[in-house]
């Protein structure tokens, strides 16, 4: 067995929210992590769809980004991005 190469093996305290909301058309179940990593984004996991991202201000800005990233409708990922402002 060869020996395993790292590229970091870090452990690190970090703050995690819960929040669950409903939407016009669904419901969002979100783990909004926020570490020292990531350049001051977020790492925000829907724990519904199992899809995850690392977002930042700039991210939510971009045209398409979070309906890209969860597959969501035009309509669902503006409400999540309006909750999203408030809190990255």
């Amino acid at each position: 067995m060869t020996d395993r190469f790292f590229l970091y093996d870090d452990s690190e305290d970090t703050t995690t929210r819960f929040v669950s909301f409903m939407g016009e058309n669904q419901r969002f179940d979100l783990a909004i992590i926020t570490t020292t990593r990531y350049y001051g984004k977020k790492l925000v996991l829907n724990m519904l769809s199992s899809r995850y991202a690392i977002i930042g201000t700039d991210d939510l800005e971009e045209d398409n980004y979070l309906e890209t990233v969860f597959e969501l409708s035009e309509e669902d990922g503006q409400e999540l991005r309006e909750f999203l402002y408030n809190v990255i």
